[in-house]
């Protein structure tokens, strides 16, 4: 007969046994960590020379499970499919881990080297698993967390890098130091040791940049490179020339470089370190930069073409031109309102843009104050890349606002219409972030757009700034797009400012950037005076902080205040 004291004393220890691993099991995130102690504990306690743990795979809408820890089961390692409901050698019981009709995983043990398991034991085992279901799925969640904060972290370092490379590439002309950018800004971004971009155009020199690989007739072969159609690796192309040079040299990634659907050029990448593999977020991301290059390779041989002096001057004198027929001769000045703007290239030609526009029906505007009523358009925009081509965007901009403009359609849908009638009549390439905003001068609210723009600041009379962030993609970029619309309203005494990065990035001598910091006390201190005098007085701060340093981009600035 069990002595009654001894039961007792073994269902303590059974307690205690199952407190202690709760603690441990519950005191780890990591899952492979977890499942091994928690097989290592299963073992020791029931003297069991073999047992498994396999988990319910969560990226499968199935119920595949697949062995994540295994000892003593060599026909069932890590990693290998597992099946409940099969017989398996050696298997003398399996147990479900969590809800019976929705398991977390199974525990699977052999034969225990004491005898056939006794109800203490395996109520012990149902316990203990229970436990361990929770802290499966906390470790789990823990995982799913890191690797999504993994993911968000190499996005933000793709967005840094394409930024950075947006910012060189724009101020290069040369083809042969495009090539070099590109090339230094991929092989950074995955460490690969070896690389080529080759960029061609008819009437000039080759543009080329290697490390590691030697040189690539590349224009021999353009027409098996126009078959490629995005960055992929180089065993999916088809076997002929191209895929051999390439071979040859070790590459493993083939990024194409396109302009208006014909080939100028590639970038071949090699094995990156580590031998990791590029995966298909990194190759979207290829050919985001792709893009980015070819607008600069086209611009740079286009400022290649004009390089002698006299037709140049005639160039930059036309696009000065047709540049300042784009910006409004005078703007509206509304009852209660003053609305002032003024924009300074970085060249004779830049790419920014501005225009006051009224929709509907407006009040005469010969009265002595200048002064009209209804609704208006205003608008700041800063296109990709310089000269004539930026220009020829602006009125193509420009044009089609005025075209779509009308009371009938709502702004997120006018600039919807606008991104798609420019995507559809410029190239791939070109685009422009812009900011829309239409105001009522009746009781002063607005409503707004931001592509992709710099925040706009509304200037409170109290002292506040509030900003407006972006709510779509810049105009043109794709062919189509919804838009998020904000609203706002100015009362007396408060302004909204709309401006170009020129503005609050602007460098001093030693390459210190101005700021938003900077720029919206300069709006804080020039609060009490005019739109003019806001807009005047900013541009004096910046030069006053730039002290004679070269301006290199386009200072676009646009005021609507209320009167106070």
């Amino acid at each position: 007969m069990t002595n009654p004291s001894t039961l007792q004393g073994s269902h303590a220890g059974s307690l205690e046994a199952l407190l202690e691993n709760a603690r441990l099991l519950h005191g780890s995130l990591e899952l492979e960590a977890l499942l091994k102690s928690l097989l290592r504990s299963v073992m020791g306690k029931l003297v069991v020379s073999r047992g498994l743990i396999a988990l319910e795979d969560l990226s499968t809408e199935g119920t595949q499970c697949h062995v994540v820890v295994s000892r003593g089961f060599r026909e069932l390692p890590q990693g290998c499919l597992f099946d409940p409901e099969q017989q398996h050698k050696g298997i003398a019981r399996i147990l479900t881990i969590g809800d019976p009709h929705k398991p977390t995983g199974h525990l699977a043990l052999g034969k225990p080297l004491r005898g056939e398991l006794g109800p203490q034991e395996i109520e012990f085992l149902e316990a203990l698993l229970g436990i361990a279901s929770s802290a499966i799925e906390n470790a789990r969640s823990h995982q799913r967390s890191q690797d999504l904060n993994r993911q968000l972290d190499r996005r933000v370092q793709q967005l840094r890098a394409l930024l950075d490379l947006v910012r060189s590439l724009t101020s290069s002309l040369e083809p042969q130091q495009v090539a070099q950018i590109l090339g230094l800004t991929l092989a950074g971004q995955w460490l690969v040791r070896r690389y080529a971009v080759i960029a061609w155009k008819e009437g000039h020199a080759s543009a080329e940049k290697r490390k590691g690989m030697s040189s690539i007739a590349i224009e021999e072969l353009a027409s098996e490179l126009e078959e490629v159609a995005q960055p992929q690796a180089v065993e999916q192309l088809s076997p002929g020339p191209l895929r051999q040079a390439l071979e040859d040299n070790q590459a493993v990634v083939v990024v194409p470089l396109v302009s208006a659907d014909r080939a100028i050029g590639l970038v071949a990448l090699g094995q990156p370190a580590g031998n990791r593999s590029f995966e298909a977020e990194d190759l979207e991301f290829c050919a985001g930069l792709a893009a980015q290059a070819v607008v600069a390779f086209e611009n740079a041989w286009y400022f290649a073409e004009t390089v002698e002096q006299k037709k140049l001057e005639r160039d930059l004198a036309l696009a000065g031109e047709i540049q300042q027929r784009l910006f409004p001769s005078s703007l509206p000045q509304p009852n209660g309102f003053q609305v002032a703007a003024h924009n300074r290239p970085a060249l004779q030609v830049g790419g920014d843009y501005y225009d006051a526009l009224p929709i509907g029906e407006t009040a005469p505007g010969d009265a002595e104050d200048g002064s009209a009523s209804g609704h208006y358009l205003l608008c700041v925009a800063d296109v990709s890349g310089k000269g004539v081509a930026a220009s020829l965007l602006m009125s193509t901009i420009q044009a089609t606002l005025r075209a779509l403009l009308c009371p009938e359609i709502g702004l997120a849908e006018l600039v919807s219409r606008t991104s798609a009638l420019v995507f559809a009549t410029t190239p791939a390439s070109k685009y422009a972030t812009a900011f829309f905003l239409v105001f009522n001068p009746e009781d002063g609210s607005c409503r707004y757009v931001n592509a992709g723009h710099n925040e706009g600041l509304v200037v409170r009379k109290d002292g506040t700034v509030e900003a407006l962030l972006p709510g779509g993609l810049p105009v043109g970029l794709f062919g189509g797009g919804s838009y998020q619309e904000g609203e706002f309203s100015l009362q007396p005494g408060d302004f909204v400012a709309l401006y170009s990065d020129g503005v609050n990035e602007a460098n001093n001598a030693e390459e210190e950037e101005w700021e938003m910091d900077r720029f919206k006390a300069a709006l804080l201190r020039l609060a009490d005076g005019t739109a003019d005098e806001i807009v005047q007085g900013t541009f004096a701060e910046v030069d006053a902080f730039a002290a004679g340093a070269a301006q290199y981009d386009d200072i676009t600035l646009l005021v609507l205040k209320r009167d106070g």
